[in-house]
């Protein structure tokens, strides 16, 4: 298993940062692939929802089952199962401008041939920087929250 981190500090507050992490619509805007959420009963990413993420990692359809594990002032903790598994934390904390946003991700278990080819393309795609692109739009996503 690799796990990625990339950090930044938001001039929004954590509740502002978690707001933008919860809403599926503001995900669209920073997350590093594109992707359609299907069968989330709400509007937002609460602790304990489920959901189906559809999208494209190296030319290949891919969906995940996500669990969120916890969506509350310390972060946003999902485990997204699919033919690799990505374990995801938002770390959130109070920060003298804002907050400090601490993101990790961690790929494993790939299933077959498939499953192997997506996991090194997310490796490839977040070794180039896209978790560090993410959390950068992330945070420039809250910022506006917090000058609206």
């Amino acid at each position: 298993m690799r796990t990625w981190t990339a950090q930044i500090t938001s001039k929004g507050r954590p509740e502002d940062v978690l707001g933008v992490l919860t809403d599926p619509a503001a995900c669209g805007r920073w997350a590093p692939i594109d992707f359609d959420v299907e069968g989330l009963d709400g509007d937002r990413l609460v602790t304990g929802s489920r959901a189906r993420v559809v999208g494209r990692i190296a030319g290949q359809r891919c969906s995940f089952d996500v669990d969120v594990i916890a969506a509350d002032a310390s972060g946003l903790k999902l485990l997204a199962s699919g033919p690799i598994v990505l374990d995801v934390q938002y770390e959130l904390s109070e920060a003298q401008s804002g907050s400090e946003v601490t993101a990790k991700v961690a790929v494993a278990g790939s299933r077959g041939f498939t499953g192997r080819l997506i996991a090194q393309a997310t490796d490839a795609l977040l070794a180039a920087g896209a978790l560090r692109h993410a959390v950068t739009r992330l945070a420039r996503e809250a910022d506006v929250a917090v000058a609206a």
